[in-house]
């Protein structure tokens, strides 16, 4: 299994310190989100900074020589991806070819609702991401491009700017309403699997609660099924998990406390919260039992932990993923 680390917020004087730390501590990739402000659950605006993501890769290319670099992900709406072509082949071309394509349709209402960017719903999201996916990867190519899309329109368009990876840089997506499966068995090489926020355009607590064991299967499996049934190799598209509460304890004792608190918030059994794609909680011993688990279980072949601070990454890195 590899390992990276998302990190929201971190300024730029530790930003470059933080990437060399997290590369020394042995992670495989750094990731970024796209947001104009940061947004917890049921709405709670977090006063924190939220940087443009493209310059924050490009210091962590110039800072580091092995960790790889992507986004959790690019928000489609914010950026024509003609532009998101020539931004991510730059970043390539600076990282000698490190970067992971992540994107998605865009979910927090409140940046759109706050600077006047149109908002579609998000069936219209998802046919603007699938036509922009279609147009990225075409840019990437030597030969001109045409497209009449519903959304985009291109005509002899060339981008002298390509990426070192060939024939392009992984694409990641991340999501987890069928409409994004079906996107990402056709187009992703990655899907990354959270709990539900397009429709609603927030991050709601009885949305986090419906991504259990069983719902983090099924969407496995119903992406597997949609890329046979487009005459792709249904294993050709990796899984990876975000933990966004990771605790190592000291005791299976300390380990079931911190899982009847959070059920009793999420309204979940312990056990749930034990199983949760969205939580690690445990010993060292159980938290490597447990993503060994969900290796075998679920398919996953990346876990991506958002950082909380380097004390935690690195008991991680020390006590936990060595041994998965």
């Amino acid at each position: 299994m590899r390992f990276g680390v998302q990190v929201a917020h971190v300024d730029w004087p530790q930003l470059r310190d933080f990437a060399q730390a997290i590369e020394g501590m042995g992670f495989h990739t750094l990731y970024f989100p796209d947001h104009l402000v940061h947004e917890g659950p049921e709405r709670q605006r977090q006063e924190l900074p939220a940087h443009d993501p493209i310059i924050e890769t490009a210091v962590v290319a110039e800072a580091t020589r092995r960790i790889r670099m992507g986004h959790l992900v690019l928000c489609n709406l914010f950026h024509h991806p003609a532009v998101t072509a020539r931004s991510l082949a730059s970043l390539d071309q600076l990282s000698d070819g490190r970067v992971i394509a992540g994107l998605g349709t865009g979910w927090t209402e409140t940046e759109f609702r706050m600077t006047g960017i149109p908002f579609p719903d998000v069936t219209t999201r998802l046919r603007m991401l699938d036509e922009a996916l279609v147009a990225l990867v075409a840019l990437w190519k030597e030969k001109p491009f045409t497209l009449d899309g519903e959304f985009y329109q291109f005509r002899d368009a060339v981008l002298h700017v390509r990426p070192v990876q060939q024939p392009h840089p992984p694409i990641l997506l991340g999501g987890s309403g069928k409409g994004l499966l079906r996107i990402a068995a056709r187009r992703a090489d990655a899907l990354n699997i959270i709990s539900a926020t397009g429709k609603a355009g927030y991050i709601a607590m009885a949305e986090v609660a419906k991504l259990t064991d069983a719902s983090f299967r099924a969407k496995v499996k119903f992406v597997r099924d949609e890329a046979r049934r487009a005459g792709r190799d249904p294993n050709a598209i990796a899984i990876s998990q975000t933990l966004f509460t990771v605790m190592v304890t000291d005791s299976p004792a300390a380990t079931r406390a911190m899982a009847e608190s959070f059920g009793g918030m999420l309204q979940l059994p312990p056990d749930e919260v034990l199983r949760s794609p969205l939580t690690l909680i445990g010993t060292p011993e159980e938290c490597v039992a447990e993503l060994k688990r969900r290796a075998r279980e679920w398919e996953v072949t990346e876990t991506i932990f958002a950082a909380r601070g380097e004390d935690v990454l690195r008991r991680l890195a020390d006590d936990v993923l060595p041994h998965v």
